[in-house]
This record gives structure tokens, C-alpha cells and sequence, in this order.
């Protein structure tokens, strides 16, 4: 499969990735107008799209619950929520089309299926955890806990660094193995007038499985953010 190539623009030291930034401000904008079209005129005996939006409210918080408890994960779910429907919608992007410039140039992709992008996710996610640790323990015992033992030290920083990689490249290698199979059998499907039915077939059954996966993988990066959390608001370094 040929590796497609995405339009940049370089500002001074910086290339942004256009494809990236185009299909990161679709989902953030279109999970901003689902939420406010569903919050729109709330009623206090939810109906309709009142109710799907708190479906999938109470449903980050059962995902977090068993980790943080029923009082922080209420604390932090607008937190996870967030990141639960970006990466539900984020990681199913690519799965709807494939849009590229005669020049060859990739017009649309999930954002999810490029690594820097999932471990910018993960280091986000980590440096928030690590910011809450600090916040409702202080600063002193944070790093006292963090260093104490002092011969655990090394091993502290590599658990880090694992949790930080183990997040990124899980999520990773999932959305863009979905990807790559589906432009194979895109390729397929293109191939001859006899394959065609056969490619249409797959991919609509690999289609369907990727969607599960896809949800899959915003449940496993909140459940495993969720619980590096509890352990720095409660001292588990």
C-alpha cells in the first residue's frame, strides 16, 4: 500500500500537518454542535436528544467509577467526557472516505491514525494526571512520594514513560491498522468488476468491526487515564 502524503505549511521552525489540523477542528466542532444542539431547551425529565447526551454522560462516569470512586469521578467526568467523544468520533473519521489530490496529497484521515498525533494525546493526558497529583497533594509530597524510595526512582520514571507510550501506541496501531485494511480493500474493490461485490462485502463487515474497536479504544484511554489519575490524587505512585 502506498504511503500517502499529507499537505504542510511550515511557519518559521514549526510544519503543521493540514490534514491534522483539518480533521481535528471537524471533530472538536462537531462535537461542539452536537452537545449544544442536544442541550438545547433541557427539561428536567430528559426526552429525545436530552437523553442521549446524558447517556453518554452517566456512561463515562460508570467507565471511571470503578478507578476514582463515585465522588472523583463526578469530579473530573466533564474531563473525561471530552475525551471519550473526541476519540469515539476522532478514531472513526477515516472509516467514512478517503479524499487525495490528483497530486497525491491526503485530504482526510482519522487524526488518531498517526502516532506523533496519539502520543501528543497521551503526553496530554499525562501531564494532566501529574498536574492533579501536584494540585491536590502539593508539591512537596507529590515528589517526596515520588522519590521515596529512593532506588524506586528509576523505576517511577520508566512507568511513566511506558504509561505514556502503552497509551499512544495502543490507540495508534488500532485506527491505523483499520485504515490500512480498508484501503486495501478499496484497492480490491477497484481491481476488476469481479472482486468488486466481494471488496464491497469486507469492507462493509470490516467497516462495522472497526466502528466496535474504534469505540473500544476511546473506552480503554479513558479507562487507563482514569486510573493513572486515582493513583497520583491518592498517593499510589
Amino acid at each position: 500500500m502506498e504511503e500517502s502524503i499529507n499537505p504542510t505549511l511550515n511557519l518559521g521552525p514549526v510544519t503543521f500537518d493540514l490534514t491534522m489540523v483539518l480533521v481535528s477542528a471537524i471533530t472538536v466542532f462537531t462535537i461542539f454542535l452536537l452537545v449544544f444542539w442536544a442541550s438545547r431547551r433541557m427539561q428536567l425529565k430528559p426526552v429525545g436528544k436530552q437523553n442521549v447526551l446524558e447517556y453518554v454522560y452517566e456512561l463515562t462516569i460508570g467507565f471511571t467509577k470503578g478507578n476514582l470512586g463515585d465522588e472523583e469521578s463526578k469530579r473530573y467526568n466533564l474531563f473525561f467526557f471530552v475525551a471519550f467523544t473526541f476519540l469515539v468520533l476522532a478514531n472513526n473519521l477515516g472509516l467514512m472516505t478517503k479524499i487525495e489530490t490528483p497530486e497525491g496529497y491526503n485530504l482526510w484521515t482519522s487524526p488518531t491514525a498517526n502516532m506523533a498525533y496519539d502520543l501528543g494525546l497521551a503526553a496530554i493526558a499525562i501531564i494532566f494526571v501529574h498536574i492533579e497529583g501536584v494540585r491536590r497533594r502539593g508539591w512537596k509530597a507529590y515528589f517526596k512520594a515520588f522519590v521515596t524510595p529512593l532506588a524506586m526512582t528509576p523505576m517511577n520514571i520508566l512507568e511513566e514513560v511506558t504509561n505514556l507510550a502503552s497509551l499512544g501506541l495502543r490507540l495508534y496501531g488500532n485506527i491505523y491498522a483499520g485504515e490500512v485494511l480498508v484501503g486495501l480493500l478499496l484497492k480490491l474493490a477497484h481491481a476488476s468488476a469481479f472482486a468488486y461485490p466481494i471488496a464491497f462485502l469486507l469492507n462493509v463487515v470490516w467497516t462495522a468491526f472497526s466502528v466496535f474497536i474504534s469505540c473500544l479504544q476511546g473506552y480503554v484511554f479513558v479507562m487507563l487515564v482514569s486510573m493513572y489519575l486515582n493513583k497520583k490524587i491518592s498517593g499510589g505512585h
